[in-house]
């Protein structure tokens, strides 16, 4: 490590993840955009799913002042996040087959829709199996992951495959096994993890993208603004009714 404090050295880290992103995944960005573009354009519904860790970047793209209205959150209970009790029960609900085809039979995709799937290692059968079946649906289905870890470990899925084996756009966040970034000769462990910084800026531009590609073709983009500026409420009052068949998250 350089002479840099330890604060210094991740953000450093940070960055140059960032910098790689945008250079290696620009074009999978703009197809990932230019996908959710499209589905709005045909009268599709967006949602994003996430377990563990990878929810919040999930959560962070839905009900997003700044952000698309029509993306909605496909929850999974007890794998959205660190409040179910214990936290640990989350990752072992990761491993358990069928689960997906469980919460896919009981969510409102369908065919046309398009699913963001985050999931780090993309190795856990539930993000494998949520692509497989919600493919199987007629849903177009992005992933954002890391693929080194599809060389570096093994699938927990009864196929051997991996999330991005099963998806009709890969973004890769460059994460390392691990998904730590710094080491200390004084601390036993790898630590300080990227992965949300990265995952959420790659799914952010994806949405800039998409909002972008929207404009471009003469369609207002259906974005919300934050409640806390002067007509952000009416603003968003009037976005949420007009989409209100496609969004399910305020029902």
């Amino acid at each position: 490590m350089s002479d840099r404090k330890p604060a210094g050295q991740f953000i450093d880290a940070a960055i140059d993840l960032l910098r790689r992103v945008r250079d290696e995944e620009a074009d999978t960005v703009e197809a990932a955009g230019t996908l959710l573009a499209d589905t709005v354009q045909n009268g599709g519904r967006l949602f994003a799913f996430g377990a563990g860790h990878s929810s919040l970047a999930a959560q962070d793209v839905v009900y997003r002042a700044g952000g698309l209205a029509l993306m909605n959150l496909l929850a999974v209970p007890g794998v959205v996040g660190v409040d179910v009790m214990p936290a640990t029960l989350g990752s072992a609900l990761e491993r358990v087959d069928g689960l997906a085809s469980a919460v896919l039979d009981s969510s409102p995709l369908r065919e046309g829709d398009t699913l963001v799937i985050i999931s780090l290692s993309g190795r856990n059968a539930l993000p494998v199996e949520m692509a497989l079946n919600a493919r199987a649906l007629g849903v177009r289905v992005i992933g954002v992951t890391s693929v080194a870890y599809a060389s570096q470990t093994k699938s927990r899925h009864t196929s051997g495959t991996f999330l991005k084996d099963h998806c009709d756009i890969v973004l890769d966040s460059k994460i390392a096994v691990g998904d730590a970034e710094l080491t200390l000769d004084t601390v036993p462990a790898p630590f300080a993890p990227a992965s949300t910084v990265v995952t959420s800026a790659l799914l952010q531009a994806v949405m800039a993208t998409a909002a972008a590609t929207l404009a471009d073709r003469g369609i207002e983009p259906p974005l919300l603004r934050s409640g806390n500026v002067d007509g952000g409420h009416e603003w968003n009052g009037r976005v949420l009714e007009q989409y209100r068949d496609r969004i399910f998250y305020r029902r």
